[in-house]
């Protein structure tokens, strides 16, 4: 430890799951969608004209069928009674031979700023299923965690230490922001070797439930977590 403690942070660090993979594909995934407005073009079409792979192409479909996508070229600002913005929104990622797609769907209460991702719908294809009960617990709990690290968990530190410390300086996700429903469609793959599915559905929830808030509210968010403050604060400056 003392090379390190001279050489890099004194912040003490440790195992994280799929640490760069949910930030670099907000960005890029966030952008893709960008480009998909931006031509008035459907960001499933966009997507789906793009790829090479007939595995990407699969898991793109698989999950726009389960949520019920429908077609569109502008973010349609869907409100509720209660007042609230909904919204779906698309996002996908490989990762070891992994391929994810994910829609999520959100509820905006722009009163309170509170993101609810509602329910998500999961293409995935992991190669060779050898055990569907866990694979499906494997991809449920990672969307949970992810989504937690979307909405919620953000360290905050000085130079000296780290001050995030508790539960209320570093909230994370609890019961009630769980969303109500995530279904899955598996791809099974028999040529293949297994593949994990921890990591790789790590990596689409920030993206998927950030093109939501966009398709819901007509506005962009580029830095996470989507706190209420930020959350109030983007929707205020729009």
């Amino acid at each position: 430890l003392a090379p390190l403690r001279i050489q890099a942070s004194p912040l003490r660090t440790a195992h994280f799951r799929d640490p760069y993979g949910p930030e670099v594909h907000f960005a890029s995934e966030s952008f893709i969608d960008e480009m998909a407005f931006a031509t008035e073009t459907d960001p499933v079409e966009f997507r789906l004209a793009r790829v090479t792979d007939p595995r990407d192409a699969d898991v793109l479909q698989a999950a726009a069928d389960l949520a019920g996508w429908e077609p569109h070229v502008t973010p349609r600002r869907r409100r509720e009674a209660n007042g609230n913005f909904v919204g779906q929104g698309i996002a996908y990622a490989t990762r070891n031979g992994s391929v994810n797609a994910v829609v999520a769907e959100v509820e905006v209460n722009p009163e309170t700023g509170r993101v609810w991702v509602r329910r998500m719908y999961v293409g995935a294809d992991h190669g060779l299923i050898i055990n569907p009960f866990t694979l499906d617990r494997t991809i449920e709990g990672n969307l949970v965690q992810a989504t937690s690290r979307t909405l919620f968990e953000e360290v905050h530190f000085d130079d000296r230490m780290v001050r995030s410390d508790d539960w209320r300086s570093y909230p994370i996700l609890e019961a009630a922001d769980a969303p109500l429903e995530i279904k899955i469609h598996k791809i099974n793959r028999p040529e293949l070797d297994p593949r994990g599915a921890g990591e790789p559905t790590t990596r689409v929830a920030p993206p998927a439930i950030a093109n939501a808030f966009f398709d819901a509210t007509g506005v962009r968010l580029r830095r996470v977590p989507f706190t209420p403050k930020r959350v109030r604060a983007a929707l205020q400056s729009a």
